[in-house]
């Protein structure tokens, strides 16, 4: 079994790749914007390709961070759903008879 640590550091890991991944997402898009943008207005001139270099890296970032998340993702959703639990069980309640 995990130490607490481990438990902690690995939820840690988890909320900051979704930030991370959130923040290469929007750079792809707007990269990927610029390079239409750029591409429409000056097809093959060097403003398109260094756009292009740029959506290509933050495209593989993107990637790198969502195996990333999706590896980390079953240690950290069955702490999260443990967390998430009530800690002592309710007794249903009747009503008087």
């Amino acid at each position: 079994m995990a130490s607490t640590t481990d438990r902690i550091l690995s939820l840690r890991a988890v909320r900051q790749l979704r930030r991370v991944r959130t923040f290469y997402a929007v750079g792809a898009l707007v990269w990927a914007a610029s390079t239409a943008w750029t591409g429409w207005q000056t097809p093959g001139s060097r403003q398109m390709w260094v756009s292009a270099l740029l959506l290509a890296i933050f495209t593989g970032l993107l990637l790198t961070s969502s195996i990333w998340l999706q590896r980390l993702q079953p240690a950290g959703s069955a702490e999260l759903a443990r967390h998430a639990a009530p800690r002592r069980a309710t007794r249903p309640r009747h009503a008087p008879a």
